[in-house]
């Protein structure tokens, strides 16, 4: 399939580049402006030579360049610094302010908080825009929020938090590619007045989800089981055991347990099939995409139009279209189509995990798998709807492979009995899901029907639990950097490309692509083959990590055995490459690069007379530091998690007198030591 010739897919590259280019190389509002009269100078060339009789190459080279200006300034107006009504313009963190808030999402809460998107209408009085995590503490309040309620609170804006050690996820960052940047921290006492805000359609839609979750609740349906069709039918994963999900995931099924492409995938199929005598009508071809699309539509509002189902159901959409106009053919061109859309509507969905999976399953399905469902042809009709599974979940698998090694760092070996047992089954559970909702919202839900729909959602919980516990098929802690992500792809086209049609520049092509990927292994091994001392951030403890090359040793002041699954060692390890590891007792000295590093333990008996380059201070020693300076002469003190915060003020100031360098893990996160 010569897909690269499709206009859609180069306007896509363009577009993709253009939003990269922004994210990696952010510009100033000045450069903005001179690059903004670039562009219209790029549009009126574009004018210009489409009004020829004979199109050149000037025609071509300004169609792509306005495509990758699109790209680049839809994403660099996004940002606080290019909208004069961004709050974090008008306001400054840490200060106390009336803010007029809007929510617009519920979250997931945590132990302790409930957690809201809100949108920041105005501040002290002013109209502002903008996006904001707000948690409410759970003990202080006697009543729920709902989206499109507003708020008035008094409280300050809040930076959100780094991450305190190396290599751990990112939640800030992950926030900013939601367009969310800063934080709210209250108790129900700062929620000055309450009120109904203006509804949207959002707003309506989790309002709806909400009432339905409700009603699920008074059902037969028991807790776990009503957990899964939340998810299955409703988008609504929160109320998942931690346990059950885990299972998913090791078993290689976390997929169905959000509402993405598969599930409207299976939709698109029940509709069109149900919808089929439509077509001996004259004009039935239209009404029948006109009801799907409309149905989809439906769907995604019953599902709260969570981003993943609301890019599902706009991909598919485009595919209901295409078909009505018989652009069957042009499968890729219309999957960049609902791309391209997307990223101009929005161009943060590009960094996110769930757009970039969904989008490269897909293209992966439309692209291999008619060339391996003709290898694996049958005569017998059941054979071959097994094979359409099996190609199916290899393409999709081939497709997210690399991305989801890099993200998860793990790969359930048995994927493909999972998917062949689970996706005609996922079918089953998505009819009966649906109609147990649309029952339950009419309040006419038979309790043998829900009895029924347990029974079969425990025998599906049942099959992933036996699949997850086969530990021996589940690979773990899977270092895989970008550039091995970038080289595996690389591969994977080249080799597709040569199996669809070989011959010679294929097959060069496919080793140069080989070479490249043993180069980058060579290359991460060598790059992570460093030394290095850490000193991690971990509340109540010492932990100090010592990497040799590949092996990685940790250096702990309490009993417990084995914490190499555990944070912030787990991911520690995975990042730089760990192939041996091993743990010992802290001890009081240690000796690294020719530097002494003293461990001052709560007892505070310290050497006289000992030349010390770095002094680690744990568990809240009672000294008297001004004499220890004096009498070691560090060049510089570290006070870890497991001090007391009193203590490390203290310190601090002390610190500050000396002018020697002082550094607390659990205000600047873990120290490596030099």
């Amino acid at each position: 399939m010569k897909f690269i010739n499709f206009t859609v897919v180069k306007f896509s590259v363009l577009l993709v580049l253009g939003i990269l280019t922004a994210y990696f190389l952010p510009i100033t509002t000045f450069l903005l402006n001179y690059l903004l009269l670039l562009l219209l100078g790029v549009y009126g060339l574009w004018l210009w030579a489409r009004k020829q009789l004979i199109q050149n190459i000037y025609f071509g080279v300004a169609t792509y360049l306005c495509f990758f200006a699109i790209g680049y300034f839809s994403y660099q107006m996004r940002m606080p610094q290019f909208q004069p009504n961004h709050y974090t313009r008008i306001t400054s963190e840490n200060t106390p302010t009336l803010l007029q808030l809007k929510i617009a999402q519920t979250l997931k809460p945590d132990k302790y908080n409930l957690k809201y998107f809100t949108t920041v209408n105005a501040i002290n009085g002013v109209p502002t825009n903008g996006k904001i995590l707000l948690n409410i503490s759970k003990d202080s309040l006697t009543k729920f929020v709902f989206p499109d309620e507003m708020l008035l609170v008094y409280t300050p804006i809040l930076e959100i938090s780094k991450p305190l050690n190396p290599h751990q996820f990112d939640y800030s960052s992950y926030l900013k590619s939601l367009g969310v940047y800063n934080q709210l921290r209250i108790s129900e006492n700062d929620i000055l007045k309450t009120k109904k805000g203006s509804k949207t359609l959002k707003g309506i839609a989790q309002n709806l989800r909400a009432g339905i979750i409700e009603k699920l609740q008074n059902t037969k349906l028991k807790t776990d089981e009503r957990a899964i069709i939340q998810a299955l039918v409703l988008g609504e994963k929160k109320d998942i055991d931690k346990n059950l999900y885990d299972e998913y995931a090791a078993a290689g099924a976390v997929h169905i347990l959000a509402v993405s492409g598969l599930h409207v995938g299976i939709l698109y199929i029940i509709l069109a099939f149900l919808f089929k005598p439509l077509l001996r009508w004259k004009y039935g071809v239209f009404f029948q995409a006109i009801l799907i699309v409309l149905l989809l539509w439906g769907f995604a509002l019953l599902s709260g139009l969570s981003p993943s189902v609301t890019r599902a159901v706009t991909m598919f959409s485009f595919f209901a279209l295409a078909k009505l106009f018989n652009r069957e053919s042009n499968s890729i061109n219309t999957l960049f189509l609902s791309f391209l859309t997307l990223l101009i509507i929005n161009p943060l969905w590009l960094f996110q995990v769930g757009f970039q999976l969904s989008y490269l399953a897909v293209f992966f399905i439309v692209w291999l798998q008619p060339l391996f469902y003709k290898i694996g042809y049958s005569k017998y009709w059941v054979l071959r709807k097994v094979w359409a599974i099996v190609s199916v979940t290899i393409c999709a698998q081939i497709g997210v492979f690399p991305l989801s090694l890099y993200y998860f760092h793990q790969f359930p070996g048995l994927f493909l009995l999972t998917n062949i047992v689970v996706l005609p089954f996922l079918t089953v559970l998505m009819c009966g899901g649906i109609l147990i909702v649309v029952l339950t919202s009419l309040n006419s839900l038979p309790d043998w029907f829900a009895e029924m729909y347990n029974f079969l959602i425990e025998g599906l919980n049942g099959f992933i639990h036996w699949v997850a516990t086969q530990d021996e098929y589940l690979f773990q802690n899977i270092h895989f950097s970008t550039l091995k992500v970038l080289g595996a792809y690389l591969l994977i086209v080249a080799l597709a490309l040569f199996f669809t049609k070989m011959n010679y520049q294929r097959l060069v092509s496919s080793l140069l692509a080989f070479s490249v990927l043993i180069t980058i292994y060579i290359y991460d091994e060598l790059s992570t083959s460093t030394n290095q001392l850490v000193v991690f951030q971990r509340s109540k403890q010492t932990l100090i990590g010592y990497k040799s090359r590949q092996h990685f040793m940790v250096f702990k002041n309490d009993s417990t055995k084995n914490i190499s699954d555990t944070y912030p060692i787990k991911s520690f390890i995975t990042a730089v490459n760990i192939n041996t590891y091993s743990e010992e007792e802290l001890p009081k000295l240690f000796r690294y690069k020719d530097k002494n590093i003293l461990v001052l333990d709560s007892l505070g008996i310290f050497p006289n007379h000992q030349i010390t380059h770095t002094l680690l201070l744990t568990n809240s020693p009672k000294i008297n530091l001004n004499r220890i300076i004096d009498s070691l002469k560090p060049k510089q003190i570290i006070a870890d998690g497991s001090n007391y915060f009193t203590y490390v003020k203290r310190w601090e100031k002390t610190c500050k007198l000396k002018k020697l360098p002082f550094c607390h893990t659990a205000k600047q996160g873990a120290f490596p030591i030099e």
